[in-house]
């Protein structure tokens, strides 16, 4: 094996087996395998759709701000609403936790990289290949925009198009685009699960771990479990729609509510998938700002467990209007009551943090504390659909949409928002304006609940949802209006965030800001900001919780801290050129991107029923597997390339 790898330099290699050599600029950002710029890259994919999801959500809004609005027709409508939730669930909220924890899951372990890197690479690749596919249906003639809502409802999305629901190929690229992005979430989701199993530090036993680390491994798990049933549901309609089967269709003996089923069976656990990275996230900061441990550590990480448990045996709550039973009802009203026993837990850890701590109220920390304000009002909103009456009163109203926005926008998001503030300076080097900052939080606070809190009443009111336009004189005109206004607030907020990064990172004009700006507890504090390629020059040893902490603080009788004379944060054991002898991390790779780059033809011959597309893309998949699967991990370094090795 090693003489055939020393065969296969660079330098003999076939061309069309070349390796990437280019260091600097956009070829090595595209070739790259290296876990910290893959997390970077998904994070900014992730802010993008973020600013095109919520485009749509203020045309949204805009069409609703009065009565019998005309700012897009009911079809646009449609269509608006279903990409808004689509780009806001499968292209923004999980695409920047995988983010997050791409970047700072190795670092908080102890580990060089992920376990499989270009595997790694290959995920996001994939994840961008399904937003091209999907938001490619807006080229003027396709006729392909999905609109039958981010949930693709049967029989409107499976019945064929010579039927006359939603004319158009709008489902086709709905199906075939979340299925490829699934693939990517799953991969990303079976790396982290080997890489947080097998490549800790020694002595970091699992309970030992950061509790971020601990969310994401269950997000990883309930990812590779639920992804595969919605695969199955769009394999299905695809089906339906296109080769004439009849697993939906009623008038054929087919059953419209299986899908539902399916559907939710996975979308409930997809909740839970969203918003335990925010819980990590901020059980990683309240610590750090309210110098003290983390209280309850293991009641917050079994409660986390207990979490993703109970996230599947909750899903017909969204379904209590269907006509399901007694018994079924009953049931899942119960099971929707317990759930909100772990959350309410972690609530409680948290405020037992914060209590009598020194409180620095950093911008992050301010995320922090508005992400548990909103989510508890989420969390009351959502114990109210275990109560049957109400749940079937509030059914596809807008108090329905203020409740999951409370939980995801005002969960996920906020904690999101906190951690770029908190961790932003490890990546880049430079700390954020905390001035503006603190202008951001608040003015996404204001907007957020200006937005949001309305909708309950409005719901109450009965305002149905997915409604393109209303008369006047139904009592909701005035509270419309004031969502409007703050969803633009929102956009304001978000552009204050977008100018702090330009200014503060981009121009270069933030403090710099060393490797501990924080006083941090965990091992990513440990390294340069940002961090080498190899992360660790020496994987630490960890001998407890919080290891950082314990290396720069100790407690005196009475319980107050001292600090250490030998504390403080590691320079990575770098030289001048950020490289250590004796540590070869794996090479770059075209390979991921062209097998991904192969998804994106396969998807259309799947709408269109192309033999081309099939040929082009299944060419390209199989050269890029073909290719990847004979490359060597890791490129010899050049002053043994030439070295003759015996073969093992």
């Amino acid at each position: 094996m090693t003489a055939v790898t020393s065969a296969l330099t660079t330098a003999r290699r076939p061309f069309i087996l070349r390796r990437p050599t280019k260091t600097t600029g956009v070829s090595s950002w595209v070739t790259t395998i290296d876990h910290k710029k893959i997390g970077i890259m998904y994070g900014s994919a992730a802010l993008i759709f973020f600013l095109v999801g919520g485009l749509e959500a203020l045309l949204i809004r805009l069409q609703l701000a009065g009565p019998n609005g005309t700012v897009v027709t009911a079809a646009q409508y449609n269509e608006l609403f279903t990409m808004h939730g689509t780009t806001m669930v499968f292209l923004v909220g999980m695409p920047m936790a995988v983010g997050i924890g791409n970047y700072f899951i190795p670092l908080m372990i102890g580990a060089r990289d992920v376990a499989f890197p270009r595997l790694n690479a290959f995920g996001f690749y994939v994840v961008c290949a399904g937003a091209v596919f999907l938001y490619s249906s807006w080229i003027p003639g396709i006729n392909g925009v999905p609109n039958g809502g981010w949930f693709g409802y049967t029989p409107l999305t499976d019945t064929p198009l010579t039927a006359g629901f939603l004319p158009g190929r709008g489902p086709d690229f709905w199906t075939i685009g979340i299925i490829m992005l699934g693939i990517g979430s799953t991969t990303s989701a079976i790396n982290f699960i080997v890489t947080i199993l097998n490549l800790r530090a020694p002595g970091m036993t699992l309970m030992r771990m950061p509790v971020f680390v601990w969310m994401m491994l269950v997000v990883a798990f309930l990812t590779v479990f639920a992804m595969p049933i919605i695969t199955v549901a769009l394999i299905m309609v695809f089906f339906d729609r296109s080769y004439g089967t009849l697993f939906f269709q009623a008038a054929a003996g087919g059953d419209p509510l299986l899908y539902q089923h399916l559907f939710w069976l996975f979308g409930h656990p997809e909740v839970y998938i969203l918003i335990l990275p925010g819980m990590g996230i901020v059980s990683e900061i309240l610590p750090v700002f309210s110098r003290k441990p983390l209280f309850g550590y293991s009641v917050v990480v079994f409660s986390g467990i207990a979490i993703g448990f109970l996230g599947w045996g909750v899903w017909a709550h969204h379904m209590f209007a269907t006509g399901l039973g007694p018994v079924a009802i009953s049931a899942f009203a119960v099971s929707t009551m317990l759930i909100a026993v772990p959350t309410g837990v972690k609530i409680f850890n948290w405020l037992s943090t914060v209590w009598r701590g020194s409180v620095q109220l950093t911008t992050a920390m301010l995320f922090s504390l508005g992400f548990i304000a909103m989510f508890t009002i989420g969390g009351l909103s959502g114990v109210l659909h275990s109560v049957v009456p109400a749940d079937t009163q509030q059914t596809d109203t807008y108090f329905v949409v203020a409740h999951f926005h409370y939980v995801l926008f005002g969960g996920l998001m906020l904690a999101v928002f906190g951690g770029m503030y908190y961790w932003l300076p490890k990546v880049f080097g430079r700390m954020l304006n905390e001035r503006i900052g603190k202008w951001n939080f608040w003015t996404m606070l204001i907007g957020f609940n200006l937005t949001f809190f309305p909708m309950h009443f409005v719901g109450l009111y009965g305002m149905p949802r997915r409604t393109y336009r209303y008369d006047e004189g139904l009592g909701w005109d005035v509270w419309n209006l004031v969502e409007t206004i703050g969803a633009f607030i929102i956009g304001v907020s978000t552009l204050i965030f977008l100018t702090n990064v330009i200014v503060s990172i981009k121009l270069k004009r933030g403090a710099v800001a060393g490797n501990d700006p924080w006083d941090g507890r965990t091992l990513e504090w440990t390294t340069a900001s940002p961090p080498p390629d190899y992360n660790f020059a020496d994987i630490p040893e960890v001998e407890g919780r919080d290891e950082f902490w314990h290396h720069k603080y100790t407690e005196d009788d009475d319980g107050r801290l001292l600090a250490l004379p030998s504390g403080g944060a590691d320079d990575g054991g770098a030289d001048a050129g950020g490289h250590h002898e004796g540590i070869h991390m794996p090479s770059p790779s075209f390979y991921p991107l062209i097998m991904a780059a192969g998804l994106l033809p396969l998807g259309y011959a799947a709408v269109y029923r192309s033999f081309v597309w099939l040929g082009i893309g299944a060419l390209t998949l199989l050269y890029g597997l073909y290719a990847w699967a004979i490359e060597p991990a890791t490129e010899p370094d050049p002053a043994s390339a030439h070295t003759p090795e015996p073969a093992v």
